[in-house]
């Protein structure tokens, strides 16, 4: 690989040519960037990934110019799928001309979708608007599906007035997160989502293993916030019939900042919906949030989901940014 771009003197060249510390400028601008336009503190995630740049084990490529790293992208393999992680580069991804990322891009997709054992990939750059990555990614096939960062302002939320915890659902008690519900919640995810859009966007929903390997990502790295165990609950069910608690509904949240939280999964058994045990467990977190003076709770909804959208409006969640998922499946799959 080593591709100039036509005036640019811009070459695409190899992720794992590069070291951490020939990254790390880039990062970092990355990083002030996720913090000025998300409320996102990056600097864990981006730490983890300069562990892993050092390792020279990331497939991906990079945009080289004038002796420095301007831009780079990278994947993850996951058996017989690939996911991209990321895509950056200096003074792009806050409008819809990105050049150097399409580029990149445009690289890296037909890198991954060559690779025999890939028949799946998915990507969702949350940092982008919605329809500014069109020209790599519909190109080559993908699929979009337009997604929602929503934001909540507690102090002016309905969610503010939550500095007590919400009286607990009649038959139901709440138990704080703990490892081992994670079988149990695993199948409440696979569950709840079979049938779902969002199950065509992660294909991680469509299987107990996936739905596993999801919430160990989430506990484990810092890609959505460091998991808060503190701040995440479930709801059970306390007429079980068998003895053995049932998990109704769950919220799982992190900390992306030192005065924000985010929701990374919440979700309600088929059966007990309607009931409103999302919106007493959005209100657990805040209640949590308000008592450690947190002001901002945010999290992402995929657009086409009319009834979590009027969920979080109701509870003061506005849509603060539009992005989009990328799914490409091999033809013939």
């Amino acid at each position: 690989m080593g591709t100039m771009s036509p005036g640019s003197q811009m070459e695409i060249l190899d992720l794992r040519h590069f070291s951490a510390a020939q990254l790390r400028p880039l990062l970092r601008d990355e990083a002030s960037q996720w913090q000025r336009r998300l409320h996102w503190n990056y600097t864990q995630s981006t730490d983890l990934l300069l562990e892993y740049l050092d390792s020279r084990i990331l497939p991906g490529v990079v945009a080289y110019s004038s002796k420095r790293v301007i831009g780079y992208a990278f994947a993850v393999y996951e058996a017989a799928k690939a996911v991209i992680g990321d895509v950056y580069a200096f003074t792009e991804t806050g409008s819809q001309i990105n050049p150097i990322c399409d580029n990149m891009l445009m690289h890296l997709i037909e890198i991954l979708e060559a690779t025999p054992a890939v028949d799946r990939i998915e990507s969702q750059l949350l940092m982008f608007p919605a329809g500014s990555l069109h020209t790599p990614f519909l190109s080559r096939g993908f699929q979009a599906h337009p997604r929602l960062f929503m934001l909540c302002d507690l102090a002016q939320s309905p969610l503010g007035k939550q500095f007590v915890p919400p009286p607990v659902p009649a038959g139901i008690y709440l138990e704080p997160w703990r490892t081992s519900f994670t079988t149990q919640a695993a199948q409440l995810i696979h569950r709840c989502y079979e049938g779902h859009t969002d199950a065509s966007i992660n294909d991680q929903y469509r299987t107990l293993h996936g739905a596993e390997r999801f919430l160990h990502n989430i506990i484990r790295f810092p890609g959505c916030g460091v998991f808060d165990a503190d701040n995440s609950w479930l709801l059970l069910d306390a007429a079980s019939a068998n003895g053995i608690p049932r998990i109704e509904a769950m919220v799982l949240s992190s900390r992306v900042d030192h005065d924000a939280g985010h929701i990374t999964q919440l979700c309600v058994a088929p059966g007990a919906r309607h009931k409103g045990l999302g919106r007493f467990l959005l209100q657990q977190v805040a209640s949590v949030l308000l008592r450690r003076r947190y002001t901002a709770l945010s999290l992402t909804v995929t657009e086409s989901n009319g009834p979590a959208r009027q969920l979080y409006e109701g509870l003061g969640f506005q849509a603060w940014h539009r992005f989009e998922a990328m799914v490409w499946e091999k033809p013939g799959n």
